[in-house]
């Protein structure tokens, strides 16, 4: 007999404590699908090994997929009823998948049966909701800081950057110095993306709230915030690092993830962006050997505290036609006890619970562990704004332009672009409407 997909307060807490065989249930497999990669899918194996200890005979698999792949698959599965167990994505990703499919489970039942939550912020469980329901259990705060190689840093005698007037002249240093030590290969003073809305976007997120601004293109209110001082001028240097600067590599246009990550972890680029999940890979001698330092991103005003961004919340999603329903809520309530919490910290580099232990990490993920820097949380424009996804597509295309064919002056430019964007979110509010 199947129990309600949003068990009573206790209902849950019976079925974590009481072990599998005790309750009579056949061994069985879930499955989960993720983009993490071979990082996640290690981490997976680990949260599977624990679960069975009050689960005997409970496998999971966990398959990664590319994130591109991941939608088409998760959202093809779950409309055809061949939907995985769970599915564990960034925040905004599972509301693609929800606002599509319209059959993720709401699981504000299963957190309220959830005695051990109190480390959960407002902001977590705000972020976690999606048009009044809970889409995700938050499992991991994405933390996205600015990383610089240490050794070329020491080359060019230069320390971490800390206003965007040190980041210009460090990167004009690595752009013209060989800071890799090598005169004659060819570096970037940048690590960037460009080619899809998300990777654009994405990195202007960092640049605009790691300088202490709220918002990037549109806020919590429907004003277009573009064209005010301090974002102008925010964007006015982050088009000429694309451009005018010569910082990136010419083919940064057409760079998503996978690209800009080729550049970084070829020893290519003397700045980017550090995830909390990049550490552990980057930290090996095959890769960057932890030769970087992660911090605030650039400071841009002297009246705003620059910082380290939460650009996302990583969670677990239960589809509705999961094929073992109730024990993927309990696998997922799993998730956040303090032995899964501490798995997640350890291979991932990220959690959302205080009382874990830091002492076997590097120094670079104890920077992530323990913040000492301003973090700054990305405000998840589409969970107010239903029609954002096409109106940061159109802003996409205009930046792009911009910087194939950089316009003679920028500071019309973004005037203009602020206009179009107000006639366009005016037109698209009034479509939903």
């Amino acid at each position: 007999m199947r129990m309600s997909s949003l068990p009573r307060r206790g209902l849950l807490a019976g079925l974590l404590a009481t072990p599998l065989a005790a309750r009579g249930e056949a061994a069985q497999q879930l499955t989960v699908w993720h983009d993490l990669g071979d990082n996640g899918t290690k981490w997976f194996a680990a949260l599977s090994a624990e679960f069975a200890k009050a689960h005997p005979g409970v496998t999971l698999r966990a398959t990664s997929y590319p994130t591109d792949q991941w939608f088409g698959r998760v959202v093809g599965a779950v409309n055809t009823d061949t939907a995985p167990d769970l599915i564990f994505n960034n925040y905004e990703r599972v509301i693609r998948i929800a606002a599509q499919t319209g059959k993720v489970m709401d699981l504000k039942g299963v957190l309220a049966g959830i005695a051990d939550k109190g480390f959960l912020s407002e902001d977590d469980l705000r972020v976690a909701t999606y048009d009044g329901r809970m889409i995700i259990l938050p499992i991991q705060r994405v933390q996205m800081a600015f990383g610089v190689r240490k050794s070329w840093l020491d080359r060019i005698g230069e320390p971490f950057p800390v206003t965007w007037e040190d980041t210009m002249r460090v990167a004009q240093k690595f752009r013209d110095g060989h800071p890799d030590g090598d005169p004659g290969s060819k570096v970037f003073a940048f690590g960037l993306e460009a080619a899809q809305p998300r990777d654009l976007i994405h990195i202007l997120d960092l640049f605009t709230f790691g300088a202490g601004l709220r918002s990037t293109l549109i806020d919590a209110e429907g004003n277009i915030v573009v064209d005010e001082p301090q974002h102008a001028r925010v964007l006015e240097e982050f088009l000429k690092t694309y451009t005018a600067y010569g910082f990136v590599s010419p083919d940064t246009i057409n760079y998503s993830f996978g690209e800009m990550y080729q550049v970084i972890e070829g020893g290519k680029a003397g700045m980017f962006r550090v995830g909390d999940w990049n550490v552990s890979k980057w930290d090996r001698p095959d890769v960057l050997n932890g030769d970087f330092i992660v911090g605030a991103w650039p400071k841009f005003f002297a009246d705003r505290q620059n910082g380290v961004v939460i650009g996302g919340m990583r969670g677990i999603a239960v589809p509705e036609n999961s094929p073992h329903k109730d024990l993927a809520i309990a696998f997922a309530s799993f998730m956040l006890t303090q032995p899964a919490q501490q798995a997640s910290l350890a291979i991932m580099g990220a959690a959302v619970r205080k009382d874990l232990d830091v002492a076997g990490l590097s120094p670079r993920q104890q920077a992530f562990a323990k913040p000492t820097w301003a973090l700054y949380a990305y405000d998840f424009p589409e969970s107010i704004h239903p029609f954002y996804p096409q109106l940061e597509a159109a802003y996409h295309r205009k930046l792009l332009d911009a910087i194939a064919r950089p316009p003679a002056d920028l500071k019309a430019f973004i005037a203009a672009t602020a206009q179009d964007m107000r006639v366009l979110a005016k037109q698209l509010a009034e479509k939903k409407d």
